[in-house]
């Protein structure tokens, strides 16, 4: 009898958040779960690493079931980094991110702390996934992702997702008949146009708030930002290797 995946869960939003009770509600119908997120949110952290204090760990028991989970003081990436090289005793067979409360679909997926756990996972030559919904309520209702994540989770583990490539998973904010299936999209051109709010705090000082407004100009309707106006689940494909292959034979003809 073939074992189960070992899988690895982890998340940006912190160990307690329901998103990442709900997937991994998902996986332990799937494989063993080994659980090790942030003991408080850490969203938008990029790939920040923690090098300059130190990392506590602690194995904890948030919720019933046969997962073995730990809080940890630092990054998402921290976390992964952690689990493969302290606390598991071997490479995990996947690695899943989420479900994160709020998009990381186009330009988001470079600040998301989400997507790069799962990034770090894909650097470590784990195949891995992010999942999001586009909800920032932590009361988001999680429950129609559950069928389109265990079949894409499923998919991955048997198909094999391609050497240096993590999938970028984003879920409407549907109910489950809405939704309209599955589209593997590319990342919208899209950016934030950022505002800061200056404020003056009771003490006379100065300070900043930050805010924005989220610009698509993208009319394709390949991209992960058409899909999910559509009501499509989007996969995006992306990869960890940063090279504009395109310009190196440009860059080549510079006097240098």
């Amino acid at each position: 009898m073939k074992s189960k995946p070992l899988i690895l869960v982890t998340n940006d939003d912190g160990i307690t958040a329901p998103g990442i009770r709900m997937l991994i509600e998902i996986m332990n119908e799937i494989g063993e779960v080994i659980v090790v997120a942030p003991d408080s949110p850490q969203s938008a952290m990029g790939h920040a690493i923690t090098i300059n204090s130190t990392l506590h760990c602690h194995k904890i028991k948030v919720a019933e079931g046969p997962q073995k989970e730990f809080s940890c003081s630092g990054t998402p990436a921290d976390c992964v980094k952690l689990a493969v090289n302290e606390l598991m005793d071997r490479k995990p067979d996947l690695c899943v991110s989420g479900i994160n409360h709020g998009s990381n679909s186009s330009i988001n997926v470079i600040y998301s702390g989400t997507m790069s756990a799962a990034m770090e996972a894909g650097i470590e030559g784990i195949p891995a996934i992010g999942f999001s919904l586009l909800d920032f309520s932590w009361n988001a209702d999680f429950a129609p992702l559950k069928k389109y994540i265990k079949q894409i989770t499923l998919e991955a583990l048997s198909q094999g997702i391609p050497k240096g490539v993590v999938l970028n998973v984003n879920f409407p904010k549907l109910k489950e008949d809405e939704i309209k299936g599955i589209k593997i999209c590319r990342q919208a051109k899209a950016n934030w146009v950022e505002e800061f709010d200056k404020r003056t705090n009771p003490m006379g000082q100065e300070y900043y708030w930050l805010t924005g407004t989220f610009i698509n100009e993208d009319k394709g309707e390949d991209t992960d930002e058409w899909a999910l106006a559509e009501g499509y689940v989007s996969v995006v494909p992306t990869q960890f290797d940063l090279t504009a292959h395109h310009s190196i034979q440009q860059l080549n003809t510079w006097n240098l």
